[in-house]
């Protein structure tokens, strides 16, 4: 098992916004955390991210406690694409793919769509061709482990199905372990090998993807609160 999450808390200001939460993800799977606003799904990505410490529980990564902040985590094979798409938006689009830990080229062999826009700042680009340029530079690397926050935010769905499409080849191709939060749950779902559901900082539903996207009546109720602790698979 490439990641596993045993009781993890966490949360700010001393108040835990996750509790005792476990997950596990291996090598070439694609994971769906899914829940409502405020479930817990970015701050768990920010404490496996190294960016929140746990208050209680345990992560192992290769069988190895995942210690230590961000960019010691980078070394080890880690890579995190925040909500915010972290990109940098002073930096013109090859000065952004430069700043990444993969080459140019295989960044642009994996979106064509970024080479007609190399000299172009960040913050020009629109949201879709910014959340190109984030996966791109991250996935040229060739991380272990991929944590991604909200791909599709404000996003159309031929873009959103560009990029979870490219997640799926990711971990088909490469063997990339993705963990990614999202709101679409349908779309996540489709090319996901398996998805957690979060309600109130706890796992309310878990399965396969085909099997939560055959349940939407159970997955409804898992958002909403009546599957707590429930498990399709």
């Amino acid at each position: 098992m490439l990641l596993k999450v045993e009781g993890m808390s966490a949360g700010y200001s001393g108040v835990d916004v996750i509790r005792e939460l476990d997950l596990t993800i291996d090598k070439g799977e694609v994971v769906a955390l899914l829940g409502p606003n405020g479930a817990g799904k970015t701050t768990t990505l920010l404490a496996l991210a190294g960016v929140l410490a746990p208050t209680s529980g345990r992560v192992l990564y290769r069988d190895a406690p995942l210690r230590g902040a961000l960019h010691q985590r980078a070394r080890r094979g880690v890579s995190y694409i925040s909500e915010q798409g972290s990109v940098f938006s002073r930096l013109t689009t090859l000065a952004n793919l430069r700043l990444g830990p993969g080459p140019v080229a295989d960044a642009l062999a994996l979106f064509p769509e970024l080479e007609p826009l190399l000299k172009r700042r960040g913050g020009l680009l629109s949201g879709g061709e910014q959340r190109m340029l984030a996966l791109a530079r991250s996935l040229a690397g060739r991380p272990d482990l991929l944590l991604v926050d909200e791909l599709s935010l404000g996003l159309a769905p031929l873009i959103v199905r560009r990029l979870l499409e490219r997640l799926r080849a990711a971990a088909d191709e490469a063997g990339t372990a993705v963990l990614i939060v999202e709101q679409h749950a349908s779309q996540v779902l489709a090319v996901s090998d398996r998805g957690y559901v979060l309600r109130r900082g706890r796992l309310s539903l878990s399965g396969t993807g085909a099997e939560l996207l055959a349940s939407p009546e159970a997955l409804q109720a898992a958002y909403l609160g009546a599957g707590a602790d429930a498990s399709s698979g």
